[in-house]
């Protein structure tokens, strides 16, 4: 079998493997491996425990409030399920949690809200260790070091890789799948090419079948490296196509099995976001948005860190990778942050070659002298300090504090819920401002304003006529609806909804904080629960 060497990828060959009587045995990596494994696991574990805050709707309403459907027989499918551009496949490994929660009696409000997240956590940390893995065989064992370093410490993979996002899974399978094909191109010599590219395009279908846009990523892969692949055809006839087919209809039988008729997401999906451009619904942004703005928050102080690294590796195809997802999904006119995960930990590991780097220059003659008695820091531990003092607040404080009122208000109406005290809800905010039966997991009546697209150009739907009428709105449906036991709502919509909350004898309960400062509307600052007086 064909195999594109080093040269293809423009890589320096590691001194251990140019040196065999320099390199560590094979079984002392092993060992090392055991053990970063371990840490991973353990920092992941901890990282899911401080994940307290609410970031994207998606990761309770396109993951766990699907999963709560599948295996206890209720929760509320949005619009997408409807149109058949979601697949189960996502949802589904939270399903066999829930089933083992389930049979174990621990589908209880703290393991609820808090099991998801640990059980993301977990699979993050695979994906931890394969960036170590993968940096060690583009670049040096110094340079994976720091490459795992700044996996851990940047702010936005601590606030996002514990979340239940399909993106979060799709980053670790992307992580993971280039780890095996560059092993298949020959930059290690302790790797069966065929193995691993068969693991890579096993793992590059998954990512895709849960994303379909994760094809804009292999697509540069494959292009790329299909020019030094001998055998052409037969790796796309009986590799590429067959596992491909292999795991659509896999996925294929899957939804067809939940929805009930043949349902072909990858194409609903791809007709939807990229043809009718169905995603602008939810608003857009400038064309260099990833460019300008959402990236560099993301990867934050480490920035210039990644250019400097990207430049003096001069690894270009993976530096390449980077900037052809930026610009791909900068076409789009919705973007979000999540979007380009995948591509994060690939620049967080151009950071870690520059740390490796700095550890490796000689010190200065300023850094040789000293002040006040004590020895000048070095330029490494000056950059590791910054980095540090940069990211974990900002870590901490997107995790902790920033819109945690969410997520507090669910943890409050599940006990309450499970004492007996709540017979309906109803949610006067911005449509999917919190979780919904996933977290509450108690089968009442429940109600949130809607906000599915319009076929109709013009046509608000209720959660944006709530946000332009609040009060006007509430009075005409509470003429239409049987009034709920407990009421939320945000403060920045509160106050101009107390008249007509105190007319229907409906009381503050409790209030809980949400935000010091906006996103993308007016300061919700707090998320309070009314309840009617009993009569």
């Amino acid at each position: 079998m064909g195999t594109s060497k080093t040269k293809n990828l423009n890589l320096k060959p590691r001194k251990h493997q140019r040196d065999k009587k320099g390199e560590a045995p094979y079984y002392a990596f092993f060992s090392l491996e055991k053990r970063i494994f371990t840490f991973c696991l353990a920092f992941r574990a901890l990282n899911s425990l401080l994940v307290q805050t609410y970031f994207n709707p998606d990761e309770h309403w396109q993951a766990l409030e699907v999963a709560h459907q599948m295996v206890f027989g209720y929760g509320h499918l949005t619009w997408e399920w409807k149109k058949g551009i979601r697949s189960y496949l996502h949802p589904l490994v939270f399903a066999l949690l829930y089933k083992v929660m389930a049979f174990l009696r621990l589908d209880t409000p703290w393991f609820m809200m808090k099991a998801p997240r640990f059980l993301q956590s977990m699979i993050s940390s695979v994906g931890d260790l394969y960036l170590y893995k993968l940096s060690r065989i583009v670049f040096s064992d110094r340079v994976a070091k720091f490459a795992l370093f700044s996996q851990l410490s940047n702010w936005f993979m601590f606030f996002c890789m514990p979340r239940t996002l399909s993106n979060s899974l799709e980053t670790v399978l992307t992580i993971i799948g280039l780890y095996y094909w560059i092993s298949f191109l020959g930059i290690s010599k302790h790797y069966v090419p065929s193995t691993s590219r068969k693991m890579a395009l096993l793992l590059s279908a998954l990512a895709c079948a849960i994303r379909p846009t994760s094809a804009i990523i292999w697509l540069y892969v494959g292009i790329f490296d299909l020019l030094g692949i001998q055998k052409k055809l037969r790796f796309l006839l009986l590799e590429v196509l067959f596992i491909g087919i292999f795991v659509f209809a896999l996925t294929c039988l899957l939804d067809w099995w939940m929805y009930g008729s043949w349902t072909f997401v990858a194409i609903n999906f791809i007709r939807f976001n990229f043809f009718s451009s169905g995603g602008d619904y939810y608003g857009t942004h400038v064309w260099h948005w990833y460019f300008s703005q959402g990236f560099p928050a993301m990867i934050f102080t480490f920035l210039p860190y990644s250019l400097l690294g990207i430049f003096k590796s001069k690894e270009w195809r993976l530096s390449g990778l980077i900037a052809w997802v930026l610009g791909i999904y900068s076409i789009l006119g919705h973007k979000e942050f999540r979007f380009v995960l995948p591509v994060l930990p690939i620049a967080l590991m151009f950071s870690g070659y520059s740390l490796a780097a700095l550890s490796q220059s000689k010190p200065s003659r300023r850094e040789k002298g000293r002040f006040l008695g004590m020895r000048c820091p070095s330029r490494i531990q000056l950059s590791i300090l910054f980095l540090i003092a940069t990211n974990i607040p900002m870590a901490l404080y997107m995790s902790l504090v920033h819109q945690r009122g969410s997520e507090d208000v669910m943890y409050y109406l599940s006990k309450e819920a499970k004492d007996g005290k709540v017979e309906s809800i109803l949610f006067l905010m911005p449509c999917h401002s919190t979780a919904y039966y996933s977290s509450l997991h108690h089968n009442l009546p429940m109600r949130f304003l809607d906000c599915s697209p319009s076929h109709t150009n013009g046509v608000l739907d209720e959660s944006d006529q709530f946000m332009e009428n609040p009060a006007g709105f509430v009075s005409e449906m509470f003429q239409h609806i049987s009034l709920p036991s407990h009421i939320v709502v945000f403060d920045s919509q509160e106050k101009k909804l107390e008249e007509i909350l105190a007319l229907f004898s409906f009381r503050e309960e409790k209030r809980f904080f949400h935000a010091h400062f906006k996103v993308d509307r007016d300061l919700q600052a707090s998320i309070a629960v009314y309840v009617m007086n009993a009569s």
